[in-house]
């Protein structure tokens, strides 16, 4: 597991833009927040046991050692652009149907097109009769 050892606070400036601190321990955001209890349970377990801050949304894991705190505000902003991005479009690939693939045969001299669904009902046709066959001579 990394070690968290990059604190960030991410709140909005008065004139609208995002501002980011970076510290490199938890003491000045203490000096500024209360602090309400401690994470246990985030999936990113380098995470858990990190402090939980009133009037700020976190710990949020960002990158390998940075541990993200945000503004109530700048949360629910962010949230909605990122729900909002349209994704892109992702072209599927088609497959062949196999009952429209032709396969070419030869029966008596005769070149005859068939397609694999006749094949394989025909290919059961013989097994089948094999199968009763030997089944007939058996008894």
């Amino acid at each position: 597991m990394a070690n968290k050892d990059t604190f960030r606070i991410v709140t909005r400036g008065s004139d609208g833009s995002l501002l980011i601190r970076d510290y490199p321990t938890c003491d000045p955001i203490l000096e500024t927040h209360l602090q309400v209890g401690t994470d246990d349970c985030s999936t990113d377990l380098a995470i858990r046991g990190m402090p939980v801050f009133r009037g700020l949304i976190g710990p949020i894991p960002e990158g390998k050692n940075i541990v993200r705190y945000e503004s109530p505000e700048v949360f629910e902003t962010l949230t909605k652009e990122w729900i909002n991005k349209t994704p892109k479009r992702r072209r599927r690939r088609t497959t062949r149907a196999e009952t429209a693939t032709p396969t070419a045969g030869v029966v008596d001299g005769d070149t005859v097109e068939t397609n694999a669904t006749e094949t394989a009902i025909a290919g059961n046709c013989v097994v089948a009769s094999s199968v009763i066959g030997n089944e007939m001579s058996m008894n």
